[in-house]
Formats: structure tokens, C-alpha cells, sequence
């Protein structure tokens, strides 16, 4: 892990001279739901280029914002965009299950905010690998090749048969898994899998037809969430933080697909109960009371208008729990 200089500046903008990086989601409910005062300590865990943490410095003159990212790509945007702050701001290269070991600030945070999934820079830069257009290569990993982890294109030609259809399975929710993973099997024996059209061939010839987009994304989806330990991350955290939150603090977290929200509502609904026993014990014998309680009932989903403006917002889920 390693905390980034605060001085550094690299700017990166996409082909029209813009920030590569999406418009933050769901902005103006986060700041209402977060509600910053001038004494605050606040996590943004996935500060991507530094759109929420912008937001929240802006409405308050003394709060502070740690800002976390495993990618460092976003971090060195996150620094210039940030930079109006001063030294408000503290930026932490890891992944955020991770921050707790690398920052001794996070036993006061007054609010946290988890923005999960994956950025618009992300996915509009090739070499990084986790789009499924053609000639992509089959890399996925978010925080680049310095972690040390295994890329997509090495888990398909290395992953076992059961290792893969419970990949594709349970976390690209593909019916037809286990016929995708034989087809992998088959064709990695011949020549490795390297870039995006190797995997939609492989597709392809499992299902028998062409694979329309939500097909492709799916299996993409999987193989990502699966690259990334994206899900182990976010079932480590979610207490990590719950924890090293103040009374009254808000934790909101945003996600974009069915398997991160339904984590987050059972952690945010177990958290709210007073009583988590099995129910054959007769006298309760955990806490005894709720750790918070949930602020949204249901998730909150962004307007009409801010998909219109922004299409990759359209899956995002923001639920809201609060800190007793």
C-alpha cells in the first residue's frame, strides 16, 4: 500500500480535452444523505476521479475527505481534481478492504461512501481491458498489473473446469455455464485466450447463436467481479467501516448489479435488527439491541433525467444506513 503525495498532479482527459472519468452518480442525493458539516471526517472508498469527494469538500470549508482507490490511474485524477482542498484531502492507494491497515484516521469517520463498480475511464480504455468490443485485451485487473494478481486472459487459460462454471455461474449468473466452460477448455487447449474476441467466440459456440450485448455482459461481468475479488472486498469491508464510524454517521453505498446490492441490503438489514440469534435459541444471547438503522427503505435510483444524461448510471442503487 502506499499513500500518494498530495502535490502530485497528472491530468488525464478523454479525446474532446474532458475528464475520462464519469460524472458523479446520484450526486445531489449523496450530499443530501451525507450531509457534511465543517467538523467531518469522511471516507470515500472508491474515490475514482474524485467527483463525490469534490462535492462534499465543496459544501463545508474545514471537512475532510480520505480518498481511496486501488486504481492508481484514478488517484493521480482524483489529486488534480481535489486540489482546491489543500491538505483536507489524503489519498491512499489500496484497495478498500484494505484502508483500515493503512490509515490510523478511520476510528472517527463521521460518514462513509462506497461507489462500487466500474468507471467510465475504466471501460473507454482498451488496454485495461474490461470492455468486450473487439481486439480488447482480456485484462480486467483495476488496479493495474501491480498487484500481482492474475489477469482475465490468465484465469481463462489457468482456472480449473469448477472453478470457472461456479465463476459464471454465481457471478455472471450464465445459465448456460458449465457448456460456456467446456467450450473454454476446449478451444485454450488449441490457442490461449488473449483478447475479447476469444471469450465472445467461445460464447458464441455456447449458445448457439450470436450473444446479444447483455449476454456478453453478463459473462464479462463475472469473469471482472472474479479478477477482482470484487464481492470478498465488499463483504470485508462493510462491518470494517460500520465500525470505525461515529454515532449518527451515515454509510452510503452505491452499486450497479443485483450481486453488490443484495450484500449491501442484508448487511444494512442485519445491522438494524436487535436480536440476530438462531431462532431455536430461547433467550437471546447476542447484542441485544440494533447496531443503526436503515434510512432507505428502498433503493434510491437515479432520475430520468440523469440517465438521460448520463446512460451508465441507469443500473446504480443507493441505500443509506446510519450508525447508532
Amino acid at each position: 500500500m502506499l499513500v500518494l503525495p498530495r502535490t502530485r498532479e497528472i491530468h488525464m482527459t478523454g479525446s474532446g480535452g474532458e475528464s475520462s472519468f464519469h460524472e458523479p452518480v446520484l450526486s445531489s442525493e449523496v450530499l443530501h444523505w451525507m450531509d457534511p458539516s465543517n467538523s467531518g471526517l469522511y471516507l470515500d472508498g472508491t474515490v475514482g476521479g474524485g467527483g463525490h469527494a469534490s462535492l462534499l469538500l465543496a459544501s463545508c470549508s474545514r471537512c475532510r475527505v480520505i480518498a481511496v482507490d486501488r486504481d492508481p490511474e484514478a488517484l493521480a485524477v482524483a489529486e488534480s481534481t481535489l486540489i482546491f482542498a489543500g491538505d483536507r484531502v489524503r489519498f491512499i492507494h489500496a484497495r478498500f478492504d484494505e484502508v483500515l491497515d493503512a490509515s490510523n484516521e478511520l476510528e472517527s469517520l463521521d460518514g462513509a461512501l462506497l461507489d462500487l463498480g466500474v468507471s467510465s475511464h475504466q471501460l473507454d480504455t482498451e488496454v485495461r481491458g474490461f470492455s468486450f468490443r473487439r481486439g480488447v485485451s482480456l485484462d480486467m485487473r483495476m488496479g493495474g498489473d501491480e498487484e500481482g494478481i492474475p489477469s482475465a486472459g490468465q484465469l481463462l487459460n489457468e482456472g480449473t473446469e469448477e472453478d470457472l462454471t461456479r465463476i459464471f455461474r454465481e457471478y455472471g449468473e450464465e445459465p448456460r455455464a458449465r457448456r460456456l466452460v467446456r467450450e473454454i477448455v476446449s478451444r485454450r487447449s488449441r490457442r490461449p485466450f488473449r483478447i475479447s474476441d476469444d471469450l465472445v467466440a467461445a460464447l458464441y459456440r455456447a449458445l448457439g447463436r450470436p450473444p446479444t450485448v447483455k449476454d456478453k455482459a453478463r459473462v464479462f461481468q463475472g469473469l471482472r467481479i472474479a479478477v477482482n475479488s470484487e464481492l470478498e472486498a465488499l463483504e470485508c469491508v462493510l462491518p470494517a467501516i460500520r465500525d470505525a464510524m461515529v454515532p449518527g454517521a451515515p454509510f452510503l453505498v452505491i452499486s450497479y448489479h443485483s450481486l453488490e446490492d443484495r450484500r449491501v441490503k442484508n448487511a444494512f438489514r442485519e445491522w438494524s435488527r436487535s436480536c440476530v440469534c438462531p431462532p431455536r435459541i430461547p433467550l437471546c444471547q447476542c447484542r441485544g439491541k440494533p447496531l443503526g438503522s436503515i434510512l432507505t427503505r428502498t433503493p434510491i435510483r437515479p432520475s430520468e433525467a440523469e440517465v438521460n444524461n448520463n446512460p451508465r448510471a441507469r443500473s446504480a442503487r443507493l441505500r443509506v444506513w446510519r450508525k447508532s
